[in-house]
């Protein structure tokens, strides 16, 4: 069920929820928490589409704020909210509620979202794109329990790290974290079969992906160990390879889906290690909602200690360090002993 209510305030968009559920049949509201998104039109319905997906296993009510730019000196100074209210299979197993806010309203979006917040449930707000960079500071930040950033969705995510990292507070978190649980619990996994001592590791992955720089944050701060970060065609994490007294551990990904995990002595073995789609990211953070402490420790290892670890961050995927080719070095070293013996036998001759 869907109701359109166009130059509308809070208490009218109440009055039409509960008209919704009533009219559905089911009165009580059964919703364990209220998920706030914050993003612009152009990406408000692919964040809709994976809360909508995500509430199946977490019913809560949705609400999708969407700041309009006014183009007009005059339309700045009008303000109006505008909402479209989902009740039913229209909004998966909870409620949506999508509010364009135009004009000054812009700027008090924390005024509106109030009054409409489930009682005595958590609030989680979610940025698809365009955080701030100190998320608790934010007007709407400042009304959650736990806040969603995604630095992959960033202009420059590397950058972007590092701001995170100044201005984390508990409660933060970002879903290019939330992408490598997968390869967090199969590294952990693996270094719980063998009794060996890690020396150092490599992590290979594309260029800008937040992800890779925080697994190898991650796994800095947890070995405390050299970790070099290489570059390669993607897609996103392609490969960590960890050298140990015992032999080499290694977990390959080259296409993305299916991985293939190496520890010297056993045979390999293939490991599901698909990419996942963003409505399972929300759908494991919305499962817990206290402060992820690892997650802090290894944002706040820094990037920048990290390049200064592992220097340049080597060469990429398929380069090779530049090398003398023998011939010239052959043909340097006979020159430089001559210079050597040079002062030698013009001593002889004196």
């Amino acid at each position: 069920m869907k109701t359109d209510l166009t130059d509308t305030t809070a208490s009218k968009i109440n009055k039409a929820l509960v008209k919704g559920r009533r009219a559905i049949g089911t009165p009580a509201v059964g919703m364990v928490l209220t998920l706030v998104i914050v993003t612009d039109e152009e990406n408000a319905y692919d964040a809709l589409k994976a809360a909508s997906d995500a509430s199946h296993e977490h019913p809560s009510r949705t609400l999708v704020v969407i700041k309009r730019v006014s183009r007009s000196l005059r339309d700045r100074t009008q303000s109006r909210l505008d909402a479209e209210v989902r009740v039913g299979a229209d909004a998966g197993t909870g409620e949506t509620v999508i509010l364009r806010l135009y004009g000054e309203v812009v700027d008090h979006a924390q005024s509106v979202v109030l009054p409409l917040l489930l009682p005595d449930a958590p609030v989680v707000v979610w940025w698809p794109v365009n955080a701030p960079l100190d998320p608790a500071q934010d007007p709407l930040g400042a009304l959650a329990q736990r806040r969603v950033t995604d630095t992959y969705a960033c202009e420059k995510p590397v950058e972007e790290l590092a701001a995170r990292a100044d201005a984390y507070t508990p409660g933060d978190t970002d879903l290019s974290w939330t992408r490598i649980t997968p390869w967090r619990s199969m590294l952990a996994a693996a270094l719980d079969q063998v009794a060996c001592e890690v020396q150092g590791v490599e992590v290979e992955g594309e260029e800008f992906n937040p992800s890779c720089e925080l697994l190898a944050m991650w796994l800095a701060d947890r070995l405390d160990v050299p970790v070099r970060r290489t570059r390669s065609a993607g897609p996103g994490l392609t490969a960590v390879r960890m050298d140990t007294d015992c032999g080499p551990i290694a977990l390959d990904r080259a296409d993305g889906s299916l991985a293939t995990l190496s520890i010297q002595g056993q045979p390999k073995r293939a490991v599901a290690l698909k990419r996942r789609d963003t409505a399972e990211l929300i759908a494991e953070e919305l499962r817990r909602l206290d402060p992820d402490d690892t997650y802090a420790s290894a944002l706040r290892y820094g990037v920048e200690r990290l390049k200064s670890q592992d220097g340049a961050g080597g060469p990429a995927k398929g380069e090779r360090e530049a090398v003398p080719a023998p011939v010239e070095s052959a043909a340097k070293a006979p020159a430089a002993r001559a210079t050597a013996e040079a002062p030698v036998k013009k001593a002889a001759a004196k």
